[in-house]
């Protein structure tokens, strides 16, 4: 690799990994996002550091965890409190790592890490979704565009995407560019899609989801999503990921235009998982009390795709996330950054161009709120403050429905497996934003699934 390349990330909200047909999907359709797999690679276990919204996007905008950055659950839009904090002040951000090297930089669409009314710094493009907007299901919304308050008709898709497309054709064509694309029509309410895509969905078999007893560890959330008819919901989501594919498409015809196709490296990628009736729930992390750190809920996909430098068709196995593909993205650009050892992730640059994983170690490491996890290839150990640890083999007991904690002949490894997730919070947490600190945290909304029950009462 000589040159340094033009980069896109199209990061959606609560697109599963699950749901595409990259990964085993056959009833989306979603043909811009298979061709850029099948012509680029496909990361098989990507991962969100936290399965909620706010603080998985810090996480990739800074390359630090929750226990880092400080936010650790979703940012609520309507609480003037909450948005007057500028939550990410004191951290650098990818963006303006980025346009240190030379970048021209850019975000449309959900920002969700504080306001996004104001635009942040390291961007030389700002549309952002404004507020409490979008509202995913409204014909009207309302965005800032570079401070300016406007309100337009049509889907948060289409409006993001040419917003999108605007950059690209207004930008200084002298420098590379980075563009961040916040999809959000896969977040619900799963309402109103375009009819022309729900009722093709409706005739669904949603084979994808496993009809699961009641999740055994804990009992609906704070945020109850369930909807009255799941099967609409399911076709509304899955005519969502459409949707977000001709949002991709369109962005693919404009570089082609612009003969920029081969100098760019196009990331499609998502905050964290979701359930949509899995194991009985309907959610991410917080679906459940206490929170759940399911499989599906901490999956993300990942596939990045660059003409000439990542091979076709290319599928590894090695495990990343958020803060690992934040590390990649400056290391291509060749923006190295001064404080490299704050920032526990790595870049996955070699695994992109094909290269062996060498001393590549594959642990997943996950916070929410007070509850901690690892896994690797086989166990995964969640560790809750209150209401008990959980190990699950996931080759045996790929559902997470069995607790082998007390398991006398596994004890070893819950024990190995406790010492790793201490070392590395003992290493890279701030003790004033551990996610441990519980009920002394500042108020991200209302209802923090993390929030013990009294306190939480109290905040109401």
């Amino acid at each position: 690799m000589s040159r340094t390349p033009n980069i896109i990330v199209f990061f959606s909200d609560d697109h599963a990994q699950w749901a595409l047909p990259s990964y085993g999907n056959s009833e989306i359709h979603a043909p811009n996002l298979t061709h850029l797999a099948q012509t680029g690679i496909l990361m098989q276990n990507a991962f969100t550091p936290c399965p909620v919204c706010s603080p998985a996007r810090a996480s990739f905008w800074t390359g630090l965890y929750p226990s880092q950055h400080g936010v650790h659950d979703h940012l609520a839009e309507d609480d003037m409190a909450v948005q007057a904090a500028d939550w990410l002040a004191d951290t650098p951000l990818l963006a303006q790592r980025l346009q240190a090297a030379g970048y021209t930089t850019a975000l449309t669409g959900k920002w969700h890490c504080g306001s996004g009314e104001i635009p942040k710094p390291g961007f030389d493009f700002w549309y952002s979704a404004w507020r409490k907007t979008p509202k995913y299901d409204s014909p009207i919304n309302k965005y800032s565009d570079q401070g300016a308050v406007v309100e337009l008709r049509g889907t948060d898709t289409q409006i993001i995407s040419d917003a999108a497309v605007d950059f690209l054709r207004s930008r200084d064509r002298g420098k590379p560019f980075f563009l961040f694309v916040g999809y959000a029509a896969t977040h619900n309410p799963w309402l109103n899609r375009p009819e022309r895509l729900v009722s093709q969905y409706r005739r669904a078999t949603f084979r994808d989801i496993p009809d699961d007893i009641a999740y055994p560890f804990g009992a609906a959330g704070r945020h109850p999503i369930a909807p009255d008819d799941p099967r609409e919901a399911r076709a509304q989501y899955y005519a969502s990921v459409t949707m977000i594919d001709a949002g991709v498409g369109r962005m693919l015809d404009e570089l082609d235009a612009q003969g920029e196709r081969d100098d760019t490296l196009i990331v499609y990628t998502s905050d964290h998982g979701l359930n949509l009736g899995h194991h009985g729930l309907w959610g991410k992390g917080n679906g459940s009390e206490p929170l759940n750190m399911l499989e599906e809920s901490i999956r993300v996909p990942l596939i990045a795709n660059w003409p000439g430098v990542i091979a076709g068709g290319t599928r590894r196995a090695e495990f990343v996330s958020h803060c690992d593909l934040h590390a990649t993205l400056l290391d291509i650009a060749g923006a190295e950054p001064t404080d490299r050892a704050g920032l526990p992730g790595r870049s996955a640059k070699a695994i992109l161009l094909g290269e062996p994983g060498g001393d590549w170690r594959n642990v997943y490491i996950g916070e929410y709120g007070t509850t901690r996890a690892i896994r690797d290839e086989r166990y995964k150990l969640v560790c809750r403050a209150e209401q008990g640890d959980l190990l699950h083999d996931l080759i045996a007991d790929p559902r997470e429905t069995v607790n082998l904690i007390d398991d006398d002949d596994r004890r070893h490894i819950a024990d190995s497996l406790r010492a790793q997730l201490d070392a590395f919070f003992a290493r890279y947490q701030v003790a004033e934003h551990s996610g441990l600190r519980g009920d002394k945290l500042p108020i991200h909304n209302r209802r923090e699934a993390w929030r013990t029950e009294k306190a939480a009462h109290h905040l109401n």
